[in-house]
């Protein structure tokens, strides 16, 4: 019997974890994390984005942000200017390398995608996708309550 209270936390976190190994596995050979892979994905339409903006966009906290920002600048994946209207900030773009980065990475991580839709039907993913976004809601919501 399944018990929800308990094994959707559990199953929430074994799915997170093995994509997460799966594609560091993946992304190793371009000496890339899965997470710095998120944030390079995040940047690949082109606009700017101060750290801040990347930040929530990834839902990631300014700190580790941060860190890996300073790693793929030192990489050339990004270039970190000061924001022109507030001096406090920086924004953040994909370099002309940064986006050749991105592209071989999203090449490497295809067959994890594939692997994930292939499990399920086109409706269901679609499903899958409401629920994670209806549940990311509803546990958001709560922790500003708290």
């Amino acid at each position: 019997m399944i018990d929800t209270h308990r094994d959707l936390p559990l199953a929430l976190r074994a799915a997170y974890l093995a994509l997460h190994r799966r594609t560091d596995a993946r992304f190793a050979e371009h000496q890339v994390t899965a997470d710095q892979f998120v944030l390079l994905a995040a940047l690949a339409n082109g606009e700017a984005l101060t750290q801040r903006e990347l930040s929530d966009q990834i839902s990631s906290d300014p700190s580790t942000v941060r860190a890996m920002l300073v790693l793929l600048e030192a990489n050339g994946f990004v270039k970190r200017e000061s924001h022109p209207s507030d001096a406090r900030a920086k924004t953040v773009k994909l370099t002309a390398a940064g986006k050749r980065m991105n592209k071989k990475l999203w090449k490497a991580g295809q067959p994890i995608r594939d692997d994930m839709c292939g499990c399920m039907s086109a409706k269901e993913a679609e499903m899958l996708l409401a629920l994670l976004r209806n549940l990311t809601c509803a546990i958001n919501d709560e922790a500003t309550l708290v």
